[in-house]
């Protein structure tokens, strides 16, 4: 397990040094913004940190959903679990967490075609070996990739890549996988539309209010 991990990362780390080579640094803005937080107030240790893409970026008053627990949030734009692992050092690295709470994949799928649910899994095993060399002790807990209306044609994907992660994290200590994906579908198997802003793509509080029932039971008090 942990040589395959070691290939990984190597692999991934050419991947991701190709990559951003050639079509710059995505999110900087986003990274430093945080960084100069930091530099003036230095986020308090002990925190779930919450790391990922728009849907937790997005999540403006998350504080206030889970009034009982501390929560830093670091998720920054439509990132992808590539720049999870490109800005680790900026947006996970630099804290103490009590737990880390990850929503990202479903940017990878919906920036390339190309992209299959091994490549996104393979993503999400090396960030996550990243995470576990940082942080063995660390609990974490995956959001599962969520359906939404624009994004119908990638939803066997999301699910495929779902069961795939779930699966992986079970043979692991700490872990817990949060299942939002079938909790967002009605009851013809579609994504409740209702539960969604305009662009039917990022969510109302309403889908929050769902997310919270989810996530809180796997929170660290």
């Amino acid at each position: 397990m942990i040589k395959r991990i070691q290939f990984l990362l190597f692999f991934l780390w050419l991947t991701v040094s190709a990559a951003y080579s050639q079509a710059g640094f995505p999110f900087w803005k986003e990274v430093q913004q945080f960084k100069k937080e930091d530099s003036l107030r230095f986020p308090a240790s002990n925190q779930a940190l919450f790391i990922g893409s728009s849907s937790f970026t997005m999540w403006k008053d998350v504080q206030d959903f889970f009034p009982k627990y501390k929560i830093l949030n670091r998720a920054f734009g439509g990132s992808q679990l590539l720049d999870l692992i490109r800005y680790r050092y900026e947006v996970i690295f630099p804290y103490q967490p009590k737990q880390i709470v990850m929503y990202c994949g479903e940017n990878d799928f919906a920036a390339s075609d190309t992209v299959t649910v091994i490549i996104a899994v393979n993503r999400f095993k090396t960030l996550f070996g990243l995470l576990r060399e940082k942080y063995p002790n660390v609990p974490f807990a995956y959001v599962s990739m969520k359906p939404s209306p624009s994004r119908k044609h990638l939803m066997k994907k999301y699910e495929a890549a779902n069961d795939s992660i779930a699966t992986w994290l079970s043979g692991f200590k700490k872990t817990k996988f949060v299942d939002v994906f079938h909790a967002m579908l009605d009851e013809k198997g579609e994504p409740m539309e209702d539960i969604f802003l305009q662009d039917r793509l990022h969510m109302k509080g309403k889908g929050y209010a769902m997310w919270k029932k989810l996530i809180e039971p796997v929170l660290k008090k």
